[in-house]
């Protein structure tokens, strides 16, 4: 029996299933986290602006041989950056504005998030990404694309290797002849070029 204006027995166990201010239904504080607890995005946003700051050195140190035609071979890669600059700005406000606290863990043993940042998935992609940036010189287009295309296939999730490099030589090739023969750009062409 509890003392009068004291909780009865039914609002002490509601009253447990609560959890205190700051902390979640997981019993996982929110409060004292830090900064960057549910903005693991802002990461990826600053890879952008890397990629894009490095396109805009080799726009500034590439050599345009005069008279060149409209729309020349900084047009592509300045497309990139300005598109690269304002998706990293739109991350930076979406993750600073409202950030993606992972839900509670769907497995009973608290340890598979609903929602959470794959890493392993975000290093094949940026691998990939400077892979092709180091190599694009020497293997050419053709082969440096289609190693780009497998590397975020495989970062995705794809584990078919033949069907996503046979995919991303096709896709490579088709990328090469459209800018080469209808933009009569010069995309690099490596050790192929040779042959």
């Amino acid at each position: 029996m509890s003392s009068p204006g004291g909780p009865t027995p039914e609002t002490s166990a509601r009253l447990q299933d609560v959890p205190p201010p700051g902390r979640t239904a997981v019993g996982t504080d929110t409060a004292d986290r830090g900064f960057w607890h549910g903005r693991s995005g802002l990461v990826l946003a600053g890879l952008m602006v890397a990629f894009s700051l490095y396109l805009i050195y080799g726009i500034v140190t590439m050599e345009v041989p005069e008279g060149t035609d409209f729309p020349g071979p900084a047009f592509f890669p300045t497309i990139l950056v300005v598109v690269g600059l304002v998706l990293a700005a739109l991350l930076v406000l979406h993750y600073l504005r409202s950030p993606e606290v992972p839900e509670a863990p769907e497995s009973p043993d608290g340890r598979t998030w609903r929602t959470h940042t794959d890493w392993r998935s975000v290093a094949w992609c940026v691998a990939g990404f400077f892979l092709f940036a180091l190599t694009l010189e020497w293997l050419g287009w053709i082969l440096a694309a289609a190693l780009l295309f497998w590397f975020v296939a495989r970062g995705m999730g794809s584990r078919r290797p033949v069907f996503d490099i046979t995919l991303a030589l096709l896709m490579s090739s088709a990328v090469y002849l459209a800018f080469a023969e209808g933009l009569q750009l010069n995309l690099p062409a490596g050790f192929l070029g040779g042959i």
